[in-house]
């Protein structure tokens, strides 16, 4: 009786001292980046009842009180970008967070095309990848990279730490992350912080939670979650390396998923807009910009999975508010599903960011997008494209890639030249298709695009059909 007495005033104490811990999330600490100009959400747990009083050095504080179960959440209003700071958080104990700096916070999430680091995967390498690590030394871009964690209920925290840009920490930032960073950076002038959190092969599913899910009637949540079979289980991810930071305050977010839906590429544009609009209304932060990467051409063409996964992903882009779509379809790799040029891909994504909420002008963002089809008087057909200012070209390549059909829906590789007179236009046509009705370009799995705005920037495949 006498053990069991002191092992339970042991465990009493414990758990006392334990709870009466002034204790924040792990990515609230040391070199941090927090939103600028805003009032950004600071959260924690003490004792029941605990006064709370947030401290920034550059001048501002805020305070709150526990609610019955110790938990606490204010914001802290921060001054334009600048630092570094400190701020002090005063409840039962005092933690003090140095080294924080106030800019630009963007959470990065998705699949290994994500995740990928510049350094690269084991024979798979980013292009320019050493040279961009020697000259990476940048205190003011800052990455938070999730630990990969797995639960059945959503967690309130996870691993990982803030680490600066530099030949020592760079080659294993996600590099499409950090060469968005790197752009942003460079043009604004101000600290860049990135919250990074992908895991390779992930679906979409596995990013959404349980009751957005329960509208999509197909999607089974396992009693069990199986480690090595995380990365495709419904809300696995979002329980653990999404819901932790939500509501922490952010500018956007940058994605970069798809191949882990070539199984059901039918059902994934409405997944994954309903993931927009959730994330969205559970950040109670408005309708964040949402940049993605549409996937890049891969495999063979025995079916078009890879072709409908970027079509959904296109159609979301042009149905989502305040979304936007890098292509990537002049960067495949037919045998390898990691393009090698990541720096690409990141300042296409920050294209997009500068032009849409940085107030950057005079410079595309978005490369050519299908806008409608016309029959002439003849046997060819004329489609026009938006996002094509200055018009379209190929860079002095064949314009190749397009195919048309008749009302019989077979396909033939049909012949293309820039309409005269119509800048924005394409004239297609083949001797094998009388009446056509239907036109596609790089409707592929695997497919090498030609066709770019005037800018630079490639144009989307897409079908004028629904065969």
């Amino acid at each position: 009786m006498v053990r069991l007495t002191i092992s339970f005033i042991l465990c009493f104490v414990f758990k006392a001292s334990c709870f009466s811990q002034t204790q924040m999330p792990s990515f609230f600490s040391d070199s941090m980046v927090l939103q600028q100009q805003t009032e950004a959400v600071i959260w924690g747990t003490d004792k029941p009842k605990m006064n709370i009083v947030v401290n920034g050095s550059w001048g501002k504080s805020s305070s709150t009180k526990t609610d019955e179960t110790g938990k606490w959440r204010l914001t802290l209003q921060t001054p334009s970008a600048g630092g570094p700071y400190t701020v002090k958080i005063k409840g039962s104990e005092t933690i003090t967070l140095n080294h924080v700096l106030i800019g630009e916070v963007w959470l990065c999430s998705g699949q290994s095309n994500m995740e990928m680091p510049v350094k690269g995967y084991a024979n798979q390498p980013v292009m320019g990848s050493n040279e961009t690590v020697l000259h990476s030394a940048n205190a003011n871009i800052r990455v938070y990279t999730s630990a990969r964690v797995i639960s059945r209920t959503p967690a309130n925290d996870i691993k990982g730490n803030w680490k600066y840009a530099s030949p020592a920490n760079t080659g294993n930032f996600s590099a499409a992350a950090y060469y968005f960073a790197k752009k942003m950076n460079a043009v604004l002038g101000v600290p860049v912080g990135l919250i990074v959190n992908a895991w390779g092969g992930s679906s979409v599913e596995s990013w959404m939670d349980s009751s957005t899910l329960a509208t999509f009637g197909k999607v089974v949540i396992p009693e069990k979650i199986i480690y090595t079979e995380a990365n495709k289980t419904p809300t696995a991810l979002y329980n653990t390396m999404l819901h932790p930071y939500i509501g922490f305050t952010i500018k956007g977010v940058i994605w970069y998923q798809g191949e882990g839906n070539r199984r059901n590429p039918e059902e994934y544009q409405s997944l994954f807009s309903s993931m927009i609009h959730a994330w969205r209304n559970q950040w109670q932060q408005g309708n964040f910009p949402f940049y993605f990467v549409q996937i890049a051409p891969h495999g063979g063409n025995i079916n078009l999975t890879g072709a409908l996964v970027r079509e959904a992903q296109l159609k979301t882009m042009q149905t989502v508010e305040k979304t936007g779509m890098v292509v990537t379809l002049d960067i495949g790799e037919q045998n390898v599903i990691h393009p090698a040029q990541k720096e690409l891909v990141g300042n296409r994504l920050a294209y997009w960011a500068l032009a849409k909420d940085y107030n950057i002008t005079g410079i595309a963002f978005s490369g050519p997008v299908y806008q409608r089809m016309e029959k002439t008087k003849g046997d060819s057909l004329i489609v026009s494209f938006d996002y094509a200012e200055l018009g379209l070209t190929t860079f002095g390549k064949p314009l190749t890639e397009f195919e048309i059909a008749g009302e019989d829906k077979f396909f033939y590789p049909a012949q293309a030249i820039f309409t005269k007179d119509k800048r924005t236009s394409i004239t297609v046509w083949s001797d094998r298709v009388k009446n056509p009705v239907s036109v596609r370009y790089g409707f592929k799995n695997w497919v090498v695009g030609c066709l770019y705005n005037t800018q630079g920037l490639p144009a989307s495949s897409f079908r004028t059909d629904n065969w």
